[in-house]
Formats: structure tokens, sequence, C-alpha cells
């Protein structure tokens, strides 16, 4: 057999809870031509026997290696590992949804650089919350459109993208000092380097809920040096109105981190930034941030949370 034209890189972690769910969404895709390759890092709970399992199942490999604690690293490792054309990640928490391998074959067959598609939130038990859009049109995207609106906001959820391996290869793979920005960076590069396809049907869902990193790790000084590295790196690719939203933006997410955190928000910056905004550089923020989404799923959440069954 050949290489396989796709692979799916999934790092895991104590994801016992979710895991089999994942990978039951890549099944479920039939065709083939794919590797999926998972990257335990150091589990304690009962995934890697999940995973064992899975491997008759699916043209599954994983690798396993001590906790190291960064799921970037972990993610690196199966990218160097990878063999497809083509790479995408899933988390274990996250979802393919109905007709997602066969979408992203014929986009793969022109060969862009970087395909995209919505996702939907969905919660613990897999209810749907809300779709997530990105400001994008449909088909082919202007590489500089794309790079100053995600500028703004990340909105391309990690489920929801499948790129050139040599394309990350060639930029030394998502850099591991960001836990928190790491795909953010990655899309921005890619953006630079070919053709941007966007689909404008919700091909993955993307969970929220209390375990996730990005809940657990609630640094906030590291999330604004995270955040702050990411914008100094591409801020050659904004524009001023997309320089200010995207300070704006920053502030925002750290207020709402602070707020998760039980902390009070930094109100100073966070009102100096919106002073600077202006009513053209508001709708701007509004369009890219995608805050209604992502705040209208987390809410959702919230309220429904009596329903749901507890983790554990």
């Amino acid at each position: 057999m050949g290489d396989p034209w796709l692979s799916i890189v999934m790092p895991v972690w104590n994801g016992e809870r979710y895991v089999g769910e994942a990978l039951q969404s890549v099944r479920e895709q039939g065709g083939d031509g794919y590797e999926l390759i998972a990257v335990d890092d150091g589990s304690t709970d009962g995934s890697p026997g999940i995973l064992r399992s899975w491997e008759r199942l699916l043209p599954l490999r994983t690798i396993r290696r001590a906790r190291g604690g960064n799921w970037v690293a972990a993610t690196n490792v199966g990218l160097r590992e990878a063999r497809g054309t083509y790479v995408c990640f899933l988390h274990q928490d996250d979802l393919w949804l109905p007709g997602r391998l066969g979408a992203i074959a014929r986009e793969a067959a022109s060969e862009p650089t970087l395909v995209l598609h919505p996702a939907l939130f969905v919660g613990p038990e897999g209810r749907t919350l809300g779709e997530w859009r990105c400001p994008l049109p449909a088909g082919d995207v202007d590489p500089r459109l794309f790079a100053e609106r995600i500028l703004v906001q990340n909105f391309v959820a990690i489920p929801c993208a499948a790129f050139l391996r040599a394309a990350a290869l060639r930029g030394g793979g998502l850099d591991e000092s960001l836990w928190y920005t790491a795909d953010w960076d990655l899309w921005l590069r890619l953006a630079a380097l070919g053709r941007i396809r966007y689909l404008q049907s919700a091909f993955a869902a993307f969970r929220v809920h209390a375990g996730s990193q990005t809940v657990v790790r609630n640094d906030v000084g590291e999330r604004r040096r995270q955040l702050e590295t990411v914008l100094d790196r591409h801020r050659a690719n904004a524009a001023p109105g997309a320089w200010r939203a995207a300070r704006f933006s920053v502030e925002v997410n750290i207020a709402l981190a602070a707020l998760a955190a039980g902390a009070a928000p930094p109100w100073r910056p966070l009102l100096a930034a919106f002073s600077r905004l202006g009513p053209a550089g508001s709708v701007r923020y509004l369009r890219d941030s995608r805050i209604a989404e992502r705040l209208g799923a987390r809410l959702r959440l919230r309220f429904s949370r009596p329903r749901e069954r507890p983790a554990g």
C-alpha cells in the first residue's frame, strides 16, 4: 500500500470520556486512504486501552510518550510522523460530522495549501450549542483578506482545517511555546504560503466543557503573552483598522479569562482599546471575532448544566 493522502493527528491525554466518540466519528465517514496517529502524552486513565481497542477498527497508530504536559509538543510528534500529503488535527474531545472526509478529499484534488470550514459548538453530552462560522467568502479566499480577518481573532476551530503537511513542516510545525495560540499562529503562517479554500458547511464539532485545556490552564498573564506574541509576529498583515480591532480583541479575551478565573478584569486597557476602535473598528471586531457565537454557545451551556451528566 502507498502512503495515505491524509493524516489525522490526535494528541491524547486522559481522554477516556470522549476519545472513543472522536474515533467513532472518523470511522463513520467510511472511505479509505487516510491514517490516524494518536500521540498519548502519558495518560493515566483508560485512554491507552481505548486506543488499543480502536487499532483493530481504524488505520490507527498510537505513539506513547512520557507525560510532557503540552498538547502542542505532542501534536508536533504526530505531525513529524505523518505520511499524508494533507494533515488535519482532531482533539480527543472534538468530532467529525458526516461528509467531512469526502469534502476534504474533493478539495485536496486541486492542492490548496489550506482548507477550512465552520464548526458546531457542542456541550459535554453532544448537544448542539450553536454554529461557529468564519467571516470568509465561500470558495477561494484571498490570503491577504484571510490574514487580516483572522488576526482579529482565531475563528478556525482545531478540527476544521486541513493543510499541506510540507507547508506546515517548512515553518517548523506548531510553536511549542504557545499552548494557547499555536494553532492561530499556524493558520496565519500557512495563509502566506498558498491557496485557501473555505467550505460553508459545518463538518466538525468543537466541544465546550469544563475540562478543556483553555479552561483548566487559565493563567491570564501567560494568555496575554501568547496573544501578543502572535499579533507582533504577524502585524505586517494588518491594516490600521484591523490592528485596532485585534488589539481590542486581545483585551476582551483577557477580560473574559480573568472573569472565568474569578479575578477582576483589567478594565483600563480594555476601555483604552475600545476608545481607539471607532465605529468602523467596532463593526470589524464584531464581524471577525465571532464574539456573539462564542459567548452564546458558552451561555447556552451554562444554563443547561443542571441537565448534563457531571464529568468523571
